[in-house]
Formats: C-alpha cells, structure tokens, sequence
C-alpha cells in the first residue's frame, strides 16, 4: 500500500526546516515519510533520507557541515544523516555541539556547499530535525525546500540497500571543525564591532540562561571577561529547554517578585528584587539564535521582545538603515519609525527568520531584521570578506546593550495592544488562507470592525492578513506544530476592544472547525 502522495503534493519542511519528535526507525522507507507527513515523527531511516536528496542538490564531492545540539537522540540523527551524505558522493565535516549561529559561521569557514543543523530550536527535548543553510549562509526557500521533498519521496521508491559494515564506515566523518569555539572568536569581533557602531556596554551584572544548549558552558564567563558580571542558570535545568530558556517564555509575559520566586522557570525564579528600568537577565533559546531580556519594574519584572529589542538598537542608530518585521511584530514599532533620526526603510515579512534575511540581503545600509519571539537578523562579517546575515541570540543581546549604553538617543516607543492564540491540536489541512473558512473569518472581522485589506504574504501560502489602518489580523498554520494561530495587532493610541471581540470570535469558529 502507498503510504505517502504522490511527490509534487508534499512538502516535507515547515516554518524552519524539518522538525518533529523522534521515534524509533521504522522498517521503510515510506514509513518514515508518512511518520513525518501525519505524525510530525522524526526518525534515523528519515535523516538519511534527507542526507541522499541533499547530496543530489549540490555537486558531485561537494563538502557538507553538520553541527548538533544537546538532545539525547541527535548524535543517532547525526550518523545517519552522514551515512546518507555519504552515499550520495558528498564529503562530511562535523562541527560538533554548537549554536545554530555557530553552524552558520563554520558553513562560511570551511566554504562548504550546505550547512546542515540537527535541532528542533525551542521545542521540547523529545524533539529534533533539521535546518539547512546553503553556500552563502541563507536558509532554503520553498522552492528548493519542494526539490528537497521530491527527492527524498523519490529515493524512497529505489532499491537501496547498503551491506552493514559498509554503512558503518559511511557514518565516519571526513574530517572536524570546532564550530562552537570559532563562534566565541567571532563574537569577539561582533561585540567591537557593536562597541564602535553605538557604545560600550555599561551593563554591570546579567543573569543568563543559555536554556542548557552550547552557550551554556561559556557564555557567562565570556560576559564576564567583557566586564559584564554574570552567571548561568540553565545548567541546573532537568534538560535542554525544560523550564529554562526563551522558548518557554512569551514575549508579553510579566510576573510580581512573589510570582517570579514561585515560577517553575529556573530563569525567573533566581532573580532578585532590584530597583525598577534595569536588564537583570537574558535568556536564549536552546539553539541559541533568538534572546528575550528581562527587564525589572516597579512590583516585578517583564520580558523585553524582540520588537522592544530593536527598538533600543533603532533609537541608537544613525545614517540609512533597513528594517524587516514579520507580521507578528508590534505596530507601534513600525508606526514610530518616522521619529527616529536615522533613515529607516521598513519591510513586512512572512513569519520565519529566513524571511526577514531574505527581505534584507539585497540591502546596502545597515540592517536589522526582528520578531518578537527573539530572533533579531543582523549583519556579521563574512569569513572571505564583506557581510553576511545571521540571527545570533548572544550577538542580538550585545548589540542591545551596546545601543542602550549609547547617550545619544530617542525617546521609547510607546506599545501597542498584542494577543496570540493557537487553536491547538488543529487539523491544518482545513486552514488555507484562501478557502471558505477564511473567507468567514474576513465576513466575522469586517462585521466588527469594518472594511479590512486582505492579503497574504510570499512565504506562507496559508497566512491571511487583514489589515486597516492600525489593527492587522492575521491567521497562519503553525509550521512545526500542529496548531494554527491567530495574531491580533493594535497600535497605541487605538481603543482595541472590538478587535479584541473579533478575535474571540474567530477564535471560537477556528476551534469549531479545526479541532475534531
């Protein structure tokens, strides 16, 4: 029986790669395609799978390099990814444990063809998979993502089998780099760079939480060497991302000093009372490309986003810049751009950091890419020369405190009102963007609020936008997930209670019709 559709149909990445919870390697090729396609199950038969197809993008005897996380069932997923290289003609470099910036920075050193990182970012520990960057550093687009998909449902129906001991041989890598401590080297210069560009930091102590991934042996003392006093929480932590790190923390998310001693969040129970408009803490996601800061208040502490992040580096900033935000971005962000000296072009994204770098690649000013998650792209020197573009959790925490050190700078700007919602476990087949059901989700919002734009964005086929002027609501299928989610923004100054109520009701009729 077939258990998978035919290869045109498919498509085998989401938002940021292939990523899922790995199970045990089932007996077919097929099987582990399906595991993937209904289940969002990761498994050694599928990642050498996607070794083979990659291997048949490139050229022939082209260099891969591979970095990993710290999941407990990565270096399984490693072997077999190299293995699947390997029978494809490609020579192997493995990077070792490392950050996903890390794995960029080494793609570049070693000029490889692909950069392959096994991760599953902030999801949970039982979960892994794949992100791939091509030769110039930039994540795969759709198109080749659809080529990559194609192949593997393709390779899955040829006789494939491989002797034992020859795969055995297949698993050794062709030679080593260190990718972790070539990322500290380049930090080094990034935290200059970040130095000259707005000020020193004046930063005198930092509570970090590396959320127990690569950054977590070094990161503190590296701080601290830069005159920055501080000290790691996540390696107390249970694993890799369990209540520890950014993922576990939402952009909106503020807690009293009682709540934060009682929070099961290792991070923000190890803080202490302090005095209020003070950076106590950071966190990073178990990948380490994406940072949210924390921030004290006058009861409490808060999370500082991606979206407040950028703005400390915008208020800084001087001459010709170029902002991308995706479409989960504050408005008020966007609508206080005008203010600033320096001049400010503004791009919207799809969702996705691999957007916002492909929204600013072609830039020739000063650039910063940001979503509120965390994920700040920003531009890093190139190995050979010039710049490339990556998302680095420790290098977006430098530049912020570089830029709130600067003491030329503007006003902050005031926040607008932002709620997400998942309608989770949804069946996301049954979300397009552009079937009936949107369309009632567009009849629901302009009952409520009136005329409404309605538009998607290049990147996901599935996102709907509606949009006047200083409300935007947009409906998107998670792409790791099996949720679909609703994103209301306002921007300051706009009363948001009949947004507020149509979301509730979209809300209500997405759960009614994606959930069974």
């Amino acid at each position: 029986m077939n258990l998978i559709p035919k290869s045109g149909d498919l498509m085998l990445f989401g938002t940021d790669g292939i990523r899922g919870e790995v199970c045990e390697s089932p007996n077919s090729d097929d099987q582990a395609i399906s595991d993937l396609l209904e289940d969002r199950k990761i498994s050694a038969t599928l990642m050498k799978l996607v070794g083979e197809a990659l291997s048949r993008i490139v050229d022939s005897n082209s260099q891969v390099i591979i970095g990993w996380d710290e999941r407990p069932d990565n270096p399984e997923l490693v072997t077999s990814l190299t293995i699947g290289l390997h029978l494809g003609g490609c020579k192997v470099v493995h990077a070792g444990v490392c950050a996903t910036p890390a794995l960029h920075n080494a793609l570049l050193e070693t000029n490889s063809a692909l950069g392959c990182m096994i991760t599953a970012s902030h999801n949970p520990v039982t979960d892994s998979g794949i992100k791939v960057f091509d030769s110039k550093g930039y994540k795969t687009n759709p198109e080749m993502e659809g080529l990559i998909s194609e192949i593997i449902v393709q390779l899955a129906a040829e006789d494939r089998d491989v002797d034992q001991t020859y795969l055995d041989e297949l698993s050794i890598p062709d030679s080593q780099f260190n990718a972790d401590l070539a990322h500290q080297e380049l930090l080094v210069i990034r935290l200059a760079e970040f130095s000259g560009l707005f000020a020193a930091p004046k930063q005198k102590e930092l509570l970090i939480d590396s959320s127990k991934g690569a950054a977590s042996r070094w990161v503190a003392s590296f701080l601290t060497r830069a005159g920055i006093k501080s000290r790691e929480v996540s390696l107390d932590a249970i694993a890799l991302n369990h209540n520890c790190g950014a993922g576990e923390l939402k952009p909106t998310d503020s807690w009293t000093w009682e709540e934060a001693a009682n929070s099961e969040h290792i991070l923000i129970r190890s803080l202490n009372k302090c005095d209020s408009g003070i950076i106590i803490a950071a966190a990073l996601d178990g990948d380490g490309d994406r940072c949210l800061l924390i921030e004290s208040t006058e009861d409490g502490c808060r999370v500082v986003d991606g979206d407040e992040m950028a703005d400390h580096v915008l208020r800084s900033a001087k001459g010709d810049w170029h902002l991308a935000a995706s479409i989960e971005s504050d408005l008020s962000l966007i609508s206080s751009l005008e203010r600033l000296p320096a001049n400010i072009q503004f791009t919207q994204t799809a969702v996705g950091d691999r957007w916002l770098s492909n929204a600013l690649r072609e830039s020739s000013s000063q650039v910063i890419g940001v979503e509120d998650s965390g994920h700040l792209v920003m531009s890093a020197p190139h190995p050979s020369g010039g710049r490339c573009l990556v998302g680095d959790g420790v290098a977006s925490m430098l530049a912020v405190l570089c830029a709130m050190s600067c003491e030329d700078r503007c006003s902050q700007f005031v926040r607008g009102f932002k709620k997400r919602v998942s309608i989770t476990p949804s069946i996301r087949s049954r979300w397009t963007g552009g079937n009936s059901l949107a369309d009632t989700v567009e009849y629901i919002a302009q009952n409520k609020l009136g005329q409404l734009n309605r538009q998607g964005l290049a990147g996901e086929a599935n996102l709907m936008l509606l949009e006047s002027n200083g409300i935007s609501i947009g409906v998107r299928n998670s792409g790791t997930q099996a949720k679909t989610n609703v994103s209301l923004r306002v921007a300051h100054g706009i009363d948001y209670s009949q947004a507020l109520e149509a979301m509730q009701l979209i809300c209500k009729t997405l759960s009614e019709e994606l959930i069974d």
